[in-house]
């Protein structure tokens, strides 16, 4: 066990030192700033007159979902590029032969290296995600209903596609692995926003596109479960019905059993990587 914390805390610093992490600083500092711009505007008076302070609430609610998106995709294809290389990279470039040498088993060496990725996402989605709740609560007053639920959730998120990318890396380029676990995530969203429609029409084959997308890849079930607790309440009675496929719209907490599921799949995904990455040669 005291090998793989070693691990986890070398695979935290190294992230660290990463150019990806600067990459991923100036981009959230970007989007919070647009975002307090935009969300001190909601009250501004315009042609059709000023927002109430509820109207206000109530627009913050589904705006705070799309930002809270933005950073969820920022969190996401960050994690995804640092994960390959802390595996392909290595074996690339010869290091995991020197590391795999010491008498330290190879699904230690893998779950340090997890565990050190999902504590620099879970950190970086817990800070970023707590400034966007203190610019919403300054600039109109509205705090989420569950914001520790929802931070949980994102950081999920993230470490669901991290575990992806590390899989993909024990046998594609860190580049390679890193493209592709992002474009799965975009294709998930995609299907879950496919899926909402369908709801909302009521074809039932359409929204089974949703149904099946969150169950092979997690994440647009998480971001889901995520946005639930970040909406007002009152969002579903005022708009529900009339935006069931709204993109930025939850109509449903989580259920227990997919959140079994995702912790499933998670374990199942981490031991392939961990069975692949035992196989190869390095």
């Amino acid at each position: 066990m005291s090998a793989v914390l070693t691990i986890a805390s070398l695979t935290l610093r190294e992230a660290g030192r990463r150019r990806v992490l600067r990459a991923l600083i100036v981009l959230t500092v970007v989007l919070l700033g647009l975002s307090a711009w935009g969300f001190s505007r909601l009250t501004a008076e315009t042609d059709l007159g000023a927002l109430t302070t509820g109207e206000a609430r109530l627009v913050a609610s589904q705006l705070l979902n799309l930002v809270m998106y933005g950073l969820s995709l920022i969190a996401a294809s960050g994690t995804a590029f640092l994960a390959g290389p802390t595996v392909a990279g290595e074996i690339e470039s010869g290091m995991a032969l020197a590391v795999a040498a010491r008498p330290v088993r190879r699904g230690s060496i893998l779950l340090g290296k997890w565990l050190g990725l999902v504590g620099f996402g879970a950190g970086f989605v817990t800070v970023a995600g707590l400034a966007q709740f203190v610019i919403v609560q300054v600039t109109v007053g509205y705090w989420p209903p569950q914001p520790v639920i929802a931070l949980l959730l994102l950081a999920a998120q993230t470490a669901i596609l991290l575990t992806l990318a590390l899989l993909l890396s024990t046998f594609l380029s860190p580049m390679a692995s890193g493209i592709v676990a992002v474009g799965l995530f975009g294709a998930t969203w995609i299907a879950g926003v496919v899926g909402g429609i369908g709801d909302a029409l009521g074809n039932d084959s359409v929204a089974l596109v949703g149904t099946i997308s969150r169950m092979i890849l997690p994440t647009d079930g998480l971001w889901r479960g995520a946005m639930y607790a970040l909406q007002d309440p009152t969002v579903l009675g005022a708009f529900g019905e009339q935006m069931a496929g709204f993109p930025f719209l939850s109509q449903a907490a989580l259920s227990w059993p997919y959140l079994g599921w995702v912790l499933l799949w998670a374990a199942l995904v981490l031991g392939l990587a961990t069975t692949v990455f035992h196989r190869r040669d390095v």
